[in-house]
């Protein structure tokens, strides 16, 4: 039998605003739809006032002393904010981490092309997570394995500045740092 998932609804873009109405307190500060300052007048008044200019009176701060309200279109007020969210949420990256794999024994051109990697998503904005897993003997030559991240480290020095977030650690059979852009 097949079980029955139902959608959830998604959350709204931008917060909910009090308008006309649903406004409760008794005086607000109002704005005219250019944004000036009306005044500070009894909620009926600023309704009144909205209602002549065929517009809504949206309270823009509830928590001010006086709330503040603000005369305008609420259906267009609405679609500008929702607009400038969706755009911020655009413009916003959320920094990730990337994990590069190194060996004790990486050739030079391999080498490079870890480099390459790193430095893209460095300029990206994510973090590397450069990870040397030790195998069998190699264990036994961990130091080896903080050479190789001195050496990576200073490699990816030259091209760009960087600095360590985390320094190299050994955890078991691994030895992991995490590279940020400074």
């Amino acid at each position: 039998m097949r079980i029955s998932r139902k959608k959830r609804p998604d959350k709204p873009i931008i917060p909910h605003f009090n308008t006309n109405e649903r406004i409760v307190a008794t005086e607000v500060r109002v704005l005219d739809v250019e944004g000036n300052n009306v005044g500070v007048m009894p909620i009926t008044q600023a309704l009144s006032l909205a209602r002549e200019q065929e517009m809504d009176l949206v309270e823009i701060n509830p928590k001010g002393a006086p709330p503040v309200c603000k005369i305008v279109d609420f259906r267009h007020f609405k679609y500008q904010k929702e607009k400038e969210a969706r755009k911020q949420k655009a413009n916003a990256h959320e920094s990730e981490v990337k994990g590069i794999r190194l060996s004790i024994r990486i050739g030079d051109h391999d080498m490079g092309v870890r480099l390459t990697q790193a430095e893209g998503f460095l300029n990206r904005g994510d973090k590397v997570k450069p990870v040397i897993i030790l195998k069998g003997r190699e264990n036994a030559k961990s130091s080896l394995a903080f050479e190789m991240f001195k050496k990576f480290h200073n490699l990816l020095l030259e091209k760009m500045p960087i600095r360590y977030e985390q320094e190299p650690t050994r955890q078991a059979n691994q030895i992991t740092a995490i590279i940020a852009k400074k």
